[in-house]
């Protein structure tokens, strides 16, 4: 029944012609089969058990065997009762009359009921949604086995629209900005630089991909996957649902989806502590509009404040400019009229890089950054640092290398602001480096390694971006 339901209910055809475009059919088989599922049927004790839990009702038969649950259930399928167990006093099993046999599982109570990951409001529904999986499992294995073989996903409007289009305009917006002409330098490693002039690769390209968030979901009437076009089963958490884009699919068909999440801004609660490329693929930005806002600013009036970064502005006013993106995005006021200190402006950056779920220079190039630091060579050391800074996630990279452009341009203001790059790596080093685990010992210990990494990418910007 399962091979030619498929063939029937597969999706259409779809033509490489937008204008002869047809949507793909639902594949409505696992549907049906969830109408035709058993329904329950709670078999009442016929007394009142003194010993019944207030969260059970007549359901509860107290402590009987196993046998006898088994002929209390045969009267007819979907059938169930609640009882004791005699192996294991003040536990519960629920009994299940499933086709020509009765199943037993262990029965749980934390405020809702279960007996694996799902859990209900009331037996009843733990009850309707098991028969519904066992049913559709059983008559469909075979079905269930195949039906990502032929998914729908690549011609939903979705991938291929929306995403084709941003990753054009990210990839030729970043290739631009990273156009560079590599010189020599007295003070840059003569190797590193005939390594950039020379290398005949392909140049690094903002593609921006990111794998789908997503999380198990409860979805009010029926569903169907986005991925293969099935109905998604059950009473609850009938599968999952991208937090940042919306996309609907099977718990299994999830594994199968491209890193291709585009995020949408209704579904972005913030701006502070959201995953870097998660903001800017919402924003259709090559970088967060937090870093180009504030830097934007601090570059029109601050670069020759004295101590920049390093002096703290008030904290409440900072936590103003959080709340200030967090509610109006890129259409935050940080104007001089609204915050005439520009250490709060500084400070608001500042606490963004800090704040960031992944740091810039994320947790698993961290140990690559440290080992780099630690090489005596002065010319491998900046080889290293450079083959870490290619391996970045390319809204990282564009991140970082904006940042460092910005913090050259800083420096070539010492005399008025007193900051130069170690100064300036003694700021940024644990604001854009975080060790995976936050050990205060390994904190201490790569605090000057951190200062070291920055303070290289400052000087060296020109070469190592």
């Amino acid at each position: 029944m399962a091979a030619s339901s498929n063939s029937s209910l597969s999706g259409s055809s779809v033509s490489s012609d937008p204008e002869d475009y047809q949507p793909p059919i639902w594949k409505s088989y696992l549907y049906q089969l969830q109408q035709e599922a058993p329904r329950p049927k709670r078999i009442v004790c016929p007394k009142e058990m003194e010993t019944r839990p207030k969260y059970y009702g007549r359901e509860f038969h107290g402590m009987i065997s196993r046998e006898y649950a088994d002929e209390l259930l045969r009267a007819a399928d979907g059938s169930y009762l609640i009882r004791e167990s005699q192996r294991q006093p003040g536990t519960h099993t629920l009994a299940l009359r499933f086709g020509p046999q009765t199943l037993n599982y262990r029965l749980f109570y934390d405020g809702k009921h279960f007996v694996a990951e799902k859990r209900f409001e009331s037996v009843h529904d733990l009850v309707t949604d098991a028969l519904i999986t066992l049913y559709i499992e059983t008559k469909a294995a075979e079905y269930i086995a195949k039906m990502t073989a032929n998914p729908i996903y690549e011609h939903l409007g979705y991938t291929s629209l929306l995403k084709d289009k941003m990753v054009h305009r990210l990839s030729r917006r970043c290739t631009e900005s990273r156009r560079v002409t590599f010189v020599r330098d007295d003070q840059i490693s003569s190797s590193l630089v005939r390594h950039s002039a020379l290398k005949d690769t392909p140049e690094k390209q903002c593609s921006y991909e990111k794998i789908h968030n997503f999380k198990v979901h409860t979805f009010r009437g029926p569903h169907w996957c986005e991925y293969c076009a099935n109905f998604m089963w059950g009473l609850i958490a009938q599968g999952v649902r991208c937090s940042d884009c919306g996309l609907n699919v099977h718990k299994q068909c999830s594994k199968l989806v491209p890193r291709d999440c585009q995020p949408d801004l209704r579904r972005i609660k913030k701006v502070f502590s959201c995953d870097l490329t998660t903001l800017v693929k919402a924003h259709n930005t090559p970088r967060p509009m937090v870093v180009d806002l504030c830097i934007r600013e601090i570059e029109l009036r601050g670069l020759k404040s004295e101590g920049l970064y390093r002096v703290s502005g008030f904290s409440e006013h900072i936590e103003d400019v959080r709340l200030a993106f967090d509610r109006d995005g890129e259409k935050a006021d940080i104007s001089a009229s609204a915050y005439a200190d520009i250490n709060i402006i500084a400070g608001a950056l500042k606490l963004y890089l800090r704040d960031l779920p992944i740091p810039v220079i994320t947790f698993d190039l961290y140990p690559k950054f440290i080992q780099a630091a630690k090489i005596p060579n002065a010319e491998c050391r900046l080889e290293a640092v450079h083959e870490g800074l290619l391996q970045l996630p390319p809204a990282h990279y564009e991140t970082l290398r904006y940042l460092m452009a910005h913090l050259k341009r800083v420096t070539t203001f010492e005399k008025d602001n007193f900051m130069n790059s170690e100064n300036l790596g003694i700021v940024f080093g644990p604001t854009l480096m975080q060790p995976p685990e936050q050990n205060a010992l390994t904190t201490l210990n790569d605090m000057r390694h951190q200062k070291l990494v920055v303070q290289l990418m400052i000087e060296h910007e020109d070469v190592l971006f």
